[in-house]
């Protein structure tokens, strides 16, 4: 027992010192989304469904790998935008970049009804994995605003468009537009997942895939003979 306890009181120590953290702006909502999917769960399995197939057919797995996919990549980028540590990996990987806005130039599309596409340039130490019409995301009241690189300054600041979450309206609602001196964290990657194509029924899926069997399948003999062939 005395060669444990250190051990033990090193754990509890840990376990209190997590405790005190600060709880990640998002954690909450995947929380809940958690809480949701066991209830229903639950619900199958109370109302006598099997917890499981032994095999799932083609458009229930691929179903289920693409939910899967959606919600790692959404906790991998809840992750990094909750915490620093963590966006500073993926600064590191070129997948976000943290810059100061330098200018702010007004900008309008050619439509009978203009809609605003500021151009907004920063300047960063980072080297994000930029290309022409890349899409960038900062968190703007806990949702996410788009932007695109459009070209690098020759001072080496970034020039970038905003695109939405402007309002509807010819000027741009405010706090919707960066300013002049603001730093901003911007992400190459989304910040939440877009939901997939929508997959077809099994019935309609085909018979290489579990859908139903041939009709205009050829019967073959049972023994097939080198003179058959030929």
């Amino acid at each position: 027992m005395s060669q444990l306890k250190p051990t033990w009181e090193a754990t509890w120590r840990a376990i209190g010192l997590l405790r005190e953290l600060p709880e990640g702006a998002r954690v909450e909502d995947r929380w809940t989304r958690d809480r949701w999917s066991f209830t229903g769960h639950r619900d199958r399995v109370a109302a006598g469904e099997p917890p499981q197939p032994r095999r799932d057919d083609a458009v229930t797995a691929a179903q289920k790998l693409a939910a899967r996919e959606q919600a790692q990549g959404q906790l991998e980028a809840h992750e990094a935008l909750d915490d620093p540590l963590v966006m500073a990996g993926r600064r590191l990987a070129g997948e976000a970049f943290a810059a100061e806005v330098v200018e702010v130039t007004m900008a309008w599309t050619e439509s009978k009804r203009p809609a605003p596409r500021p151009l907004v340039a920063v300047r960063t130490d980072d080297r994000p994995h930029l290309g022409e019409k890349t899409k960038v995301y900062r968190s703007l009241d806990g949702r996410p605003q788009t932007a695109e690189f459009v070209r690098y300054e020759e001072d080496g600041s970034l020039l970038l468009r905003i695109l939405d979450r402007m309002g509807r309206s010819k000027e741009p609602a405010e706090g919707s537009v960066p300013e002049k001196g603001e730093r901003i964290s911007w992400t190459l990657f989304e910040h939440d997942q877009r939901v997939g194509p929508k997959l077809p029924d099994p019935e309609e899926t085909p018979w290489t895939h579990g859908g139903p069997p041939r009709t205009d399948a050829v019967e073959l003999p049972d023994a097939v003979t080198p003179e058959d062939v030929l």
